[in-house]
């Protein structure tokens, strides 16, 4: 198993978690607008490829984003794609895209993505506080 994966967020950077251990937390959370979008997602790209070998039973991977860029939106469909990959290869996997109830344009976001991957999607709508 990779070693997990802990990114602090920042005003510019989603945190982001990636840990196999127990039930296994995956998410990405918070604002995505890197400097360098790649530097920032590669390691979580190549964090997946390797988790891919050997992934848990159950795979639910959360996006919880208030956010994002459309350099970032591209990483952000190549997370999803790995994800898809894994279950065409028959692992269970399950994407949760959390939006706030009052925000249209992370709605839609997350059908657009649910479009695009052949992936279990559900798209949760959460009220801001």
């Amino acid at each position: 198993m990779p070693q997990a994966i802990k990114i602090k967020g920042t005003d510019d950077t989603p945190m982001v978690i990636l840990n196999t251990e127990g039930e296994g937390t995956f998410e990405i959370s918070g604002r995505s607008l890197p400097e360098d979008v790649a530097a920032f997602y590669d390691p979580i790209l190549e964090w997946l490829d390797a988790y891919a070998e050997n992934p848990n039973k159950k795979t639910i991977f959360n996006f919880k984003l208030e956010y994002f860029n459309t350099a970032s939106s591209k990483l952000l469909l190549d997370v999803l794609l790995k994800l898809e990959e894994m279950h065409d290869n028959g692992h269970d996997v399950l994407v949760r895209w959390h939006y706030p109830d009052d925000d249209e344009d992370m709605e839609e976001a997350g059908e657009e993505y649910a479009d695009i991957v052949e992936v279990p999607f559900e798209q949760v709508s959460y009220t801001v506080g």
